[in-house]
């Protein structure tokens, strides 16, 4: 449900929905996201100074407190 939060937010974002992937990693007590964009809808996706990407972690912060789960996201190149 997570992986699906951040793909619509990311596909949301970018001019290239097609090249949006989000990969899930299970840990043992935390589960990454790794999002990965086409390279033109990088800074789409970071934002002037970090601010969209800080905004989705903030997003999949509550989501996945609710759930009772820690999830990281990380945004590959």
């Amino acid at each position: 449900m997570l992986k699906d939060l951040i793909e619509y937010l990311a596909k949301a974002l970018v001019d290239n929905p097609e090249e949006v992937k989000v990969v899930e990693v299970e840990g043992d007590k935390t589960t990454v996201l790794e999002l990965s964009v086409a390279k033109s809808d990088l800074g789409k996706v970071i934002g002037r100074q970090g601010k969209t990407a800080r905004a989705m972690r903030t997003i999949l912060g509550a989501a996945s407190a609710k759930l009772g789960k820690k999830t990281v996201l990380e945004i590959v190149e």
